[in-house]
C-alpha cells in the first residue's frame, strides 16, 4: 500500500461539548467498540489521566488516542481522537485540538440541550472548516428529550433533524453508527507525503528520561527515529529519540506518516526550547514556511505566587515551567514584593484554571505557594500622558498622578430558560452589567447578551448564576477592551499591619461593601490568637469596615482548689497584662490557604 492509500485510511477528529455532557464517557465507549483497550483494563473516564480530573469529574487536559477499526468494507482505519475539556477556562485547550483535526463530534446532552459554551466552540470549529457530526447524548436517561434537542441542533446547523444521531455514551447505544459516520463523512488528511516535514506541536509534556515530548500532527512529510529536527520559530535543534502514537499510553513506532497524530521525544532538557504552536521540520531538508500555529492566549485573571520559604524560589520556578509546558495558557513572570520577597506574577484564563494550577503545584511538585488575591489588569492613564497596565495593587500609582483609570469589560453570552430571565437580569444589575441583546432560540430557550466588568464575574458570578437559575444556565464570555471607571486601592489591616497579599483594586462606589465582606470573611477564616486581633479595610487613611477576632482564653485558674478569691484575681490580672503586651508585640501568622479561601463563598 502506498503512502497516499495509507493516508486515506486516517480520520482525525475531536469531541466538543459543554462541561458534563458526556465527552469522556463517549470516549470510553469508542475505545471499547474499537477494542483499543481490553475489557479487563477498562475503567470509567479512561482518558482523564490526572487524579484531579477524576476527583472533580471534569476534563482539564486534552488527551489524544489512536484507535484501529476494521470497517465492514474490509479496510482497517486509523482513528485519531482528541478528548477535549468543556469548561470555559480551558477553551484554549479546545482551540488547539481543533487545529489538529479534520472533523468534530458535536455532543449535546439530551436533558439540557445546547449551551453557551457549546455555541462558542462550534463557532470556532466552523471557522476551521471542520466537518461537524452532531449527536444527542444520554438518551437512556428518564428525563431525556432527544426529539426536542435534535430540533434545536438542526436549527443551529441548518440541517435535517434526522441527520442528528441519538447515542448513549453510558450504554453504547448508537456508538457503532457514529463510528460509521466518522469514517464515511470526516475527510482524510490532505497533506503531501513527499514534501519536507511539517509537524504542528499542539501540546507537550516533560519526561525526565526522554526530555521534552512534543505531541504533534504531521501535516506534510514524515519523521522517524534518529532524524535531526529543528523548530521553525524557536530554532532549537534536536535528534528524535523516539516517535510513536497514543493508545492512550505512549507506543513507539518506527515512523510517523503524513496525517498522523503522535509524539516526538526530543531529548531536550531545556523546557523553554519547545513551544506549543511551533512547527517541527527536518534540519537537513527544512520546509520553506512554518504552519500558522495558534494566536497568543490572553490571560484574564492575575495573581502572585510566592514560596513560603525563600529557599524554595527555584523549586516554584521549575514547577511553573513544567506546568506551562503542557498548559500553554499559563503565563508568569518574576516579581519582587516587600512583604514576601521573590515570586511570580501569574496569568490565568479564570478562577478554576488558577485553582487547578495551585492544586497541581501542590500534588505534582510538592509546593504550596502563598497566593495574593486574584485581580484583573487595569489601564491607568497618568497626568504626564503615560499609559500603564497595572496587574496588582502594589503597582497602583499615587492617586494624585492619575488622570483616568479604566477596567476591562467582557461580552457575556448567557443561555437559559425564559422563565429565569428576571432573576438573571437582577443578578447582572448587581455586577454593573449593561444589557445588549436578547435572542429567542426556541420558545423556551433564550440567549442573553450583556457587557460587564471582568472583575465582577471572575470570582462568584458563575456560582450565583447557577444558583438563581437552578442550574439551567450556561455562560460564555470574551474580552472586549477597557472602559473608564473610578478605581481605588483598598488595603486590609490585620492587627494594625497592612497585609499586602490581601490588598485589592476596587471600584470606589463598591469599596465599602467589598471591605465589609472581606473583613467579615477573614474573621471566620483567620485562626484565633492568644490576643485580640483587629481587622480593618481602608482606602488611604479612611477606615471603611472593622471586625475583631476575640482572643483565645487559657484557663489560668483551673488548678486552684480553694483558698482566698484574691489568688484567682491576681492570676487573672497577670493574664490580662500578658495579653496587653502580646497585643502590642504579637504578630499574626496568616496560613497560606487563607488567601485563597477569602475568595470562596
Amino acid at each position: 500500500m502506498n503512502e497516499k492509500d495509507k493516508q486515506n485510511l486516517i480520520r482525525n477528529f475531536c469531541i466538543i461539548a459543554h462541561i458534563d455532557h458526556g465527552k469522556s464517557t463517549l470516549s470510553d465507549r469508542l475505545l471499547e467498540e474499537t477494542k483499543t483497550i481490553e475489557k479487563r483494563k477498562m475503567q470509567d473516564q479512561l482518558l482523564d489521566t490526572m487524579s484531579l480530573e477524576r476527583e472533580r469529574g471534569i476534563t482539564i487536559k486534552m488527551q489524544p488516542v489512536v484507535m484501529n477499526y476494521k470497517h465492514k468494507d474490509g479496510k482497517e482505519y486509523i482513528l485519531n481522537l482528541i478528548d477535549t475539556p468543556g469548561h470555559v477556562d480551558f477553551s484554549y485547550e479546545v482551540s488547539r485540538s481543533l487545529a489538529a483535526v479534520e472533523g468534530a463530534v458535536l455532543l449535546v446532552d439530551a436533558t439540557k440541550g445546547m449551551q453557551a459554551q457549546t455555541l462558542a466552540v462550534l463557532e470556532q470549529a466552523q471557522k476551521q472548516n471542520l466537518k461537524i457530526l452532531p449527536a444527542v447524548n444520554k438518551i437512556d436517561l428518564p428525563n431525556a428529550m432527544p426529539e426536542k434537542v435534535k430540533e434545536e441542533i438542526a436549527n443551529f446547523l441548518n440541517i435535517d433533524k434526522n441527520d442528528v444521531l441519538e447515542i448513549s455514551g453510558k450504554t453504547g447505544k448508537g456508538v457503532p453508527l457514529l463510528l460509521e459516520k466518522i469514517i464515511s463523512e470526516i475527510p482524510a488528511p490532505k497533506g503531501n507525503p513527499n514534501s519536507p516535514l511539517k509537524a504542528l506541536i499542539f501540546d507537550s509534556v516533560f519526561d525526565s528520561f526522554k526530555g521534552v515530548i512534543a505531541n504533534v500532527r504531521i501535516v506534510d512529510g514524515f519523521v522517524k527515529r534518529h532524524d535531526k529536527i529543528k523548530s521553525m520559530i524557536l530554532k532549537s535543534e534536536a535528534e528524535v529519540l523516539e516517535c510513536g502514537v497514543f493508545k492512550p499510553d505512549l507506543i513507539e513506532k518506527p515512523e510517523l506518516l503524513t496525517g498522523q497524530i503522535g509524539y516526538i521525544a526530543t531529548g531536550l532538557k531545556e523546557i523553554d526550547k519547545v513551544r506549543v504552536g511551533d512547527t517541527i521540520t527536518l534540519k537537513n531538508n527544512p520546509a520553506e514556511k512554518n504552519l500558522p500555529g495558534y494566536k497568543e492566549v490572553q490571560p484574564v485573571v492575575f495573581a502572585s505566587f510566592f514560596p513560603q520559604d525563600a529557599d524554595d524560589y527555584d523549586l516554584l520556578r521549575d514547577g511553573l515551567l513544567k506546568l506551562r509546558l503542557n498548559d500553554s495558557s499559563l503565563s508568569f513572570e518574576p516579581e519582587q514584593s516587600e512583604a514576601f520577597g521573590r515570586g511570580f506574577r501569574c496569568g490565568f484564563l479564570g478562577m478554576l484554571h488558577m485553582d487547578i494550577v495551585r492544586e497541581r503545584l501542590k500534588r505534582e511538585h510538592n509546593i504550596e505557594p502563598l497566593i495574593t488575591i486574584p485581580s484583573v489588569s487595569y489601564s491607568i492613564l497618568l497626568k504626564n500622558g503615560e499609559e500603564r497596565l497595572v496587574y496588582s495593587p502594589s503597582q497602583m500609582p499615587d492617586p494624585a498622578n492619575i488622570k483616568e483609570s479604566r477596567e476591562p469589560y467582557v461580552k457575556l453570552e448567557i443561555m437559559t430558560k425564559s422563565e429565569y430571565l428576571g432573576s438573571i437580569m437582577t443578578l447582572l444589575d448587581k455586577v454593573r452589567g449593561v444589557y445588549k441583546d436578547t435572542q429567542y432560540l426556541t420558545e423556551e430557550k433564550v440567549l442573553l447578551v450583556y457587557e460587564a466588568p471582568l472583575s465582577e464575574i471572575i470570582v462568584d458570578f458563575f456560582d450565583d448564576l447557577k444558583s438563581v437559575t437552578s442550574g439551567y444556565a450556561s455562560l460564555n464570555y470574551e474580552l472586549l477592551g477597557f472602559k473608564p471607571a473610578e478605581l481605588v486601592k483598598m488595603d486590609i489591616l490585620v492587627a494594625g499591619e497592612r497585609v499586602e497579599a490581601l490588598s485589592r483594586i476596587v471600584v470606589k462606589s463598591k469599596a465599602q461593601e467589598i471591605g465589609r465582606m472581606m473583613v467579615s470573611k477573614l474573621k471566620d477564616i483567620i485562626p484565633r490568637q492568644l490576643f485580640a486581633v483587629s481587622l480593618q479595610a481602608a482606602v488611604g487613611s479612611k477606615i471603611l469596615a472593622r471586625e475583631d477576632i476575640s482572643a483565645l482564653r487559657k484557663d489560668v485558674t483551673g488548678y486552684l482548689y480553694g483558698g482566698d478569691v484574691t489568688r484567682k484575681k491576681k492570676l487573672l490580672e497577670k493574664q490580662k497584662k500578658g495579653k496587653k503586651k502580646m497585643k502590642q508585640r504579637g504578630k499574626v501568622n496568616i496560613p497560606p490557604e487563607v488567601y485563597f479561601k477569602v475568595l470562596k463563598k
